[in-house]
């Protein structure tokens, strides 16, 4: 493993290899966002608070 460093030198691959990673995160997420069903930035899928809602239980009733 040793002789690939002799070969090529270490900061130079590893900046190349980041900037690569770097540019394929960018491609992906931007295909995500122009794809319609996982664009997070543009839905609004707002949800309506349901009227049954309350911040305790109902009381239990002792028969």
């Amino acid at each position: 493993m040793h002789q690939i460093w002799r070969l090529f030198d270490p900061r130079r691959t590893l900046m190349a290899l980041l900037s690569f990673l770097f540019a394929l995160a960018l491609v992906i997420h931007f295909i995500l966002l122009m794809s319609p069903g996982f664009n997070w930035i543009s839905t609004s899928k707002a949800v309506a608070p349901s009227t049954n809602m309350s911040a305790m239980p109902p009381a239990r009733t002792l028969n």
